[in-house]
């Protein structure tokens, strides 16, 4: 029981100094390049598009499988 309460308490520790080091480095470059929202539109719009062309395609085997078994 002394081993998992001495590997959480390293855990905990791990993550506060983590935590506090993250705060430091924003406080210190506050314009860090962070991933602007356009670009989560583009990637979102990008991601969308695909899917609807994967189901476009998806149907139109479904649709015509039979068709071209014989090819």
């Amino acid at each position: 029981m002394k081993h998992t309460a001495a590997r959480s308490y390293r855990a905990v520790r791990w993550l506060a100094t983590r935590l506090e080091d993250g705060l430091k480095e924003v406080s210190r470059r506050p314009d860090r390049g962070d991933i602007s929202i356009t670009t989560v539109i583009i990637w979102v719009a990008v991601v969308t598009g695909a899917l609807v062309i994967a189901g476009t395609i998806a149907v139109v085997i479904a649709k015509y499988n039979g068709n071209l078994a014989g090819i």
